[in-house]
């Protein structure tokens, strides 16, 4: 039985070879390919039987190997890059398939994947391809312009990191240069442009330009071009698309980090902890929750003022169900803004899978008793990072009027002592009360009962496993049993006082 191996060998360099590759190259008996890659690996063929073609010879390169497979033989057909990202596998599937073949069939087939030119040019300039991006080959010999023209537009309209194949050749220019027109109706004119020539070999040339400066350069048909999106910018001749983690701050006591950056670790340079300048136009943007207090659920004008004029004509604030306003500033500096919100006199929390503390109104602090308890737990648990959200909510009286056995938590002060609720659910498709879990809770008693509750769950609940998806999992949570009560039935009301 006959083997065809599709071999992509990368960007040429034997260094950046897979060892798939090499072991295919070395076990076949035929090597087929372009005369230029023959060229390239022939470091590694020197004994066996060799068929070179042209530019413009690739079917009959498939059906080469088809036939030389058929007969017994182990074929490697080579591609530089990816041998499916514009290579030869698709067309040895259609060689194939057109004779009636089958998997399983003689002659067997394996594509050898390798690192696609996108890949190695883009490493030679930095990192322009980190959020999402199109390649495109500008080559009409077997596409309409037309149909490669939309493709650009629609890249254009998607704001994507675009990668452009065989950009130009010697009879073909125009293409390029429509590209440009068409880019520059949505890229700013100094959008950064990587153009990488023979990436990885001797020829190896590197420019670092920009959209509207690009067609200044020699582009051919061993170029390829990177241009970037909306974000990417230029870093000392360096490309950098930012992924997006830049997008989300969170302040958090011990001075702010970034959302996800794991503790112990060096800040990365847009985080909260960098000290270096960035340039305006490449800042964050810089999200907070902010509250006027605990039991305090009213913002006064002039607070409202200046959160206004702290977003600014591009920011928003957003009100939320947990009493909270979510500030979204572009651009902002962290340390001028929580400065600001702290002498407004304003709570500051970060937004995210965090713990949040939701309180009552306590009556318009007519009923005050337990308010201290309220406050410690904001103080404590408040912000905390938490497998998932984590809503813990506290009520001043037995009426419970702001649904604290709802929440993932529910504590509710009532003659002087306190019940505690777990597992509740407030949205979703099957919404239910807590299980009430204790009742008659020593006012000195409920900050640490919470607080291990709390601490349990943050180190023991799987990533994104909500609250109540814990209990019902592992059955109880610090020492508090879990009898599926939330889950199935109504708890009796609270109210009686």
């Amino acid at each position: 039985m006959g083997k065809i191996y599709v071999v992509g060998f990368g960007p040429g360099a034997y260094e950046q070879m897979t060892e798939r590759a090499r072991f295919a190259i070395e076990n076949s008996d035929t090597i087929i390919g372009y005369k230029t890659y023959v060229d390239i690996v022939s470091g590694l063929i020197s004994d066996k039987q060799i068929v070179r073609t042209g530019m413009t010879e690739e079917v009959s390169r498939a059906q080469e190997a088809v036939k030389l497979a058929k007969a017994g033989n182990t074929v490697a057909v080579i591609s530089s890059g990816e041998s499916g990202i514009y290579g030869m596998a698709g067309l040895v599937y259609e060689v194939l398939i057109e004779q009636g073949w089958k998997p399983g069939d003689s002659p067997e087939i394996e594509v050898v994947p390798g690192v696609p030119a996108l890949a190695s040019c883009a490493s030679l300039l930095g990192a322009p391809l980190m959020h999402d991006f199109v390649s495109i080959s500008l080559s009409d010999h077997l596409t309409p312009w037309e149909v490669i023209a939309k493709r650009v537009e629609a890249a254009g309209m998607g704001d994507f990191v675009v990668v452009l194949y065989n950009p130009k050749s010697g009879r073909r220019t125009r293409q390029i240069e429509e590209t440009q027109r068409i880019l520059l109706k949505y890229r700013s004119p100094d959008t950064p442009v990587g153009l990488v020539k023979s990436a990885f070999r001797e020829a190896q040339h590197v420019v670092v330009t920009t959209l509207e400066d690009m067609l200044n350069y020699e582009i051919g048909m061993l170029t390829t071009v990177i241009i970037g999106n909306s974000s990417t910018f230029n870093y000392h001749d360096l490309i950098v698309t930012p992924r997006g983690y830049q997008r989300k701050y969170t302040l958090s006591r011990d001075g702010g980090r970034m959302e996800g950056q794991p503790r112990g670790l060096a800040p990365s340079p847009w985080s909260l902890d960098a000290t270096a300048p960035i340039h305006p136009e490449f800042l964050p943007e810089l999200e907070v929750a902010v509250s006027p207090g605990v039991a305090n659920k009213n913002f006064t004008s002039f607070q409202m003022m200046e959160l206004a004029k702290l977003a600014g004509d591009t920011g928003t604030i957003t009100y939320t169900p947990g009493h909270e306003l979510i500030l979204k500033i572009p651009g902002g500096n962290p340390d001028e803004v929580s400065h600001r919100l702290a002498e407004l006199g304003l709570l500051v929390s970060p937004v995210g899978l965090k713990a949040q503390l939701v309180a009552c109104d306590f009556c318009e602090g007519e009923k005050t008793e337990s308010i201290p308890y309220a406050e410690e737990l904001y103080r404590l648990l408040h912000g905390e990072e938490m497998p998932n959200e984590l809503k813990i909510g506290f009520n001043g009286c037995a009426m419970a009027c702001y649904g604290a056995v709802m929440e993932d938590i529910g504590v509710v002060f009532r003659r002087g002592f306190f019940e505690l609720y777990l597992g509740g659910k407030r949205g979703g498709c099957a919404p239910h009360p807590g299980q009430k879990v204790a009742e008659g809770i020593p006012p000195e008693n409920v900050v640490e009962i919470v607080k291990s509750i709390v601490t349990e769950y943050k180190q023991n609940a799987h990533p994104k496993e909500r609250f109540h998806k814990y209990m019902k999992r592992t059955g109880e949570v610090a020492g508090y049993l879990w009898d599926g009560t939330a889950n199935a039935k109504e708890v009796e009301p609270v109210c009686g006082d």
